[in-house]
């Protein structure tokens, strides 16, 4: 199922094409996305990045879509693997202080530090001891992948039409128009000139493409002024799949409806309806993850399932 599927279905089962509800779908897709990722380990969470300890630098920065780590692997210079244990900062200040030259060494151990200083939302980890080289690493961690959602506008081009004749002010969370999709907002700063100053990103959308050009409605910023002119430069997901939709789509289907009809405020009884269907395909996936990815044949024979008897 692709993401234009699943759209379909979900107004065709909500029985519903009513605008507000049409363009909460992105949103109810993304939170049962979080909901599935945080509730079963799939392949498609897992992802591999290599990098450099600094000698002398007992902090590694983590990458910008981290979540939880795997592993994180020390390679020496004949390409041997020692894998760090996770130990809580405090144990590793305690045993290993950057004392100098005279105290480092391979590191066998990390601990999650804490924000970045450069950026609050990337997070950096401590090792232990102190690298005494640059050694090579891998790391092994959980990220959330990309949403199905099709066509999100990740980023707009840095230029644009900056219009005339706009009243001046911040305007905030205004809807874009144009292009061949829906749903994107930013927030637009005119400056004393009545022309466009600033354009910041707030919500993507979804079914827009690369190049889309798009622009907002005088009476949303202040009711004047117009030529203001701006295009997506990237977008998420442009064809709209993803691991769950292509392997598994039930639980996807199942998660969104839920948070529809928590949205439409419909009654307890089909509220729990869908939840309970959600839970039932969520337990099919947990299978699957949580178990039949974790052995194979020649290991430990055929998968056995309990039987009881009718």
């Amino acid at each position: 199922m692709n993401y234009e599927q699943l759209y379909n279905n979900i107004q065709t089962y909500a029985q519903t094409t009513e605008p507000t509800f049409v363009a909460n779908i992105p949103f109810f897709v993304q939170e049962a996305e979080t909901r599935i990722y945080n509730s079963v380990q799939i392949p498609s969470l897992r992802k591999n990045v290599t990098g450099t300890f600094s000698s002398g630098n007992q902090y590694l920065t983590l990458p910008f879509d981290w979540l939880a780590t795997y592993s994180i692997a020390v390679i020496d210079s004949s390409g041997n693997y020692t894998y760090l244990l996770n130990k809580d900062v405090n144990f590793i200040r305690e045993a290993y202080p950057n004392n100098g030259a005279t105290s480092w060494a391979m590191p066998k151990y990390y601990a999650i530090f804490g924000s970045s200083t450069l950026n609050v939302n990337e997070l950096t980890a401590i090792v232990g001891p102190t690298p005494d080289s640059s050694y090579s690493t891998e790391l092994h961690y959980f990220y959330y992948p990309v949403s199905i959602v099709q066509g999100v506008a990740a980023t707009l081009n840095a230029t644009f039409t900056a219009g005339t004749l706009y009243t001046p002010g911040l305007y905030q969370n205004i809807p874009l128009t144009g292009g061949s999709g829906s749903g994107a907002t930013c927030d637009i700063l005119v400056n004393s000139s009545g022309n466009v100053a600033t354009v910041t990103l707030q919500n993507g959308g979804s079914f827009y493409q690369a190049g889309d050009v798009l622009s907002v409605a005088s009476a949303n910023i202040g009711g004047t002024g117009s030529g203001f002119l701006i295009s997506i430069a990237t977008v998420n997901n442009a064809q709209g799949q993803s691991w769950l939709g292509d392997n598994y789509d039930p639980v996807l289907f199942y998660g969104a409806m839920r948070e529809a009809m928590l949205f439409q405020k419909q009654e307890q009884d089909i509220i729990k309806y869908y939840e309970d269907k959600y839970q039932e395909a969520l337990g099919e996936m947990k299978r699957l993850g949580d178990t039949l990815e974790r052995g194979d044949a020649y290991r430990e024979t055929q998968t056995k399932l309990p039987y009881s008897k009718a």
